[in-house]
């Protein structure tokens, strides 16, 4: 027993040492959004709470929404383990926003053939005037100031390549203190980091690198798609048809279509733009999708509404999914989405549309079935007789004139035993 014990007890240490000596990789290669802050976020969370030694971002960008910048910048400053930003491979660049997130990180670092700077803010929306440029820039100026204050780097050129869009090879960015290290690749990148001492709140961490266990964690398929609807060339195209969308749709009530694609397509431009954040994003789509569905119910749409349903359903179910926390590195995979959102469908378009067409059935028993049964006159009705009905004679009276024997009734009123009958 004391043997398995002190083996239980051998195992956990080396397991916590393993823990520790972590490092993990996240990768970004496209403009900076909404999902690139999601994904780094909870990346920083997951290796902070598996007890990562750092965080390495590759990072290759041309830039991207300000805004979504500042939320990185913001993660990276509050950060609890050290953050390397890494821009690479060769050819690759940190331009306008990449700028901010590579100054911002504690250890930055550029690999040979590669570029910093323009960071000079533009608008999506065309030229702004004068007096807005004027703000947009000092506000811009000001925060990348703060940040190499803050990481002892060159204020002068930040605030340069912000206001004069300079930019800078990797060799001139480390001599002129913009970044701390170049490395041609990641292992040359590991063997300069080892023993090296980042102090974060008065604490100081020292790397070991040698033999480190990396951990390397990209985008997951959710994430790609995401990454996708932020594009600001398709944040632009889904904010038009959502726009047009619902407008067609409010000039022409009941064309549904354009309705549903403006719908869907308006909240995923909203996320694009920063506008809803990301849960809200998904709880607003999820929504929708049942709207959708229980509409199809009550509307003849030719699945028109059903399919907008199980689009809706989609989308918010992978946006919802990835506001976690923290973040674990697991997919969820399509065999469990789309399985989930066709059984959702089909609940709502055959289950629930059962049970509402069942309540609005015609009534088939009692009185009020048998008014609009048909039957048989056993007698002349001049105006009163008999019929036969449902299998039974009954007393009968005609509010239709006079009608011969085994001529076809419909049935109009009931009153006791007397029914009220007219011909077909």
């Amino acid at each position: 027993m004391k043997k398995i014990v002190l083996l239980l007890l051998i195992v956990s240490i080396q397991y916590s040492f393993t823990a520790e000596k972590s490092i993990h990789v996240l990768t970004v290669n496209g403009s900076i959004n909404p999902t690139t802050y999601d994904y780094l976020k909870h990346g920083i969370e997951y290796a902070k709470n598996k007890n990562a030694q750092a965080v390495i971002i590759e990072m290759n960008t041309p830039g991207g929404l300000l805004q979504a910048t500042r939320d990185i910048v913001s993660v990276f400053l509050s950060s609890k383990i050290p953050i390397i930003v890494y821009v690479s491979p060769k050819g690759s660049r940190a331009a306008s926003a990449g700028v901010f997130i590579t100054m911002a990180s504690h250890i930055a670092v550029m690999a040979p053939g590669t570029n910093i700077g323009a960071a000079h803010p533009v608008s999506s929306q065309g030229e702004m005037d004068s007096v807005m440029s004027g703000k947009v820039t000092n506000d811009a100026a000001a925060f990348i100031r703060t940040i190499s204050e803050k990481r002892d780097r060159n204020v002068e050129w930040a605030e340069d390549a912000v206001r004069h869009s300079v930019s800078l090879t990797e060799t001139e960015a480390l001599e002129k203190n913009v970044i701390d290290l170049i490395a041609p690749n990641r292992s040359e990148l590991l063997t300069m980091l080892d023993g090296k001492k980042i102090v974060i709140e008065n604490d100081t961490t020292i790397l070991a690198t040698t033999n480190v266990v990396i951990e390397e964690h990209e985008m997951n398929w959710q994430y790609n798609i995401l990454n996708l609807l932020s594009d600001p060339n398709i944040s632009y195209i889904l904010f038009l048809i959502g726009m047009y969308g619902l407008f067609f749709e409010l000039y022409n009530p009941g064309a549904i279509f354009p309705g549903i694609a403006g719908a869907i397509a308006m909240i995923l431009a909203l996320y694009s733009m920063q506008t809803l954040p990301l849960n809200y994003a998904g709880l607003s789509l999820i929504v929708v999708g049942i709207i959708l569905f229980l509409l199809e119910i009550k509307i003849t749409s030719y699945g028109l509404l059903s399919v907008g349903g199980a689009v809706a359903l989609f989308f918010g179910s992978i946006m919802l999914y990835q506001n976690g926390e923290p973040m674990e590195f697991v997919e969820v995979s399509l065999t469990v989405v789309i399985p989930f959102v066709i059984a959702t469908a089909l609940f709502f378009v055959f289950v629930v549309g059962a049970g509402l067409k069942a309540q609005n059935r015609k009534v088939e028993t009692g009185e009020q079935g048998m008014v609009g049964a048909q039957g048989i006159a056993i007698t002349v009705l001049n105006p009163t007789g008999q019929v036969r009905v449902q299998g039974e004679l009954w007393g009968a009276e005609s509010v239709d004139g006079i009608i011969g024997k085994d001529s076809k009734i419909i049935v109009t009123e009931i009153h006791g035993l007397l029914l009220k009958v007219k011909k077909p």
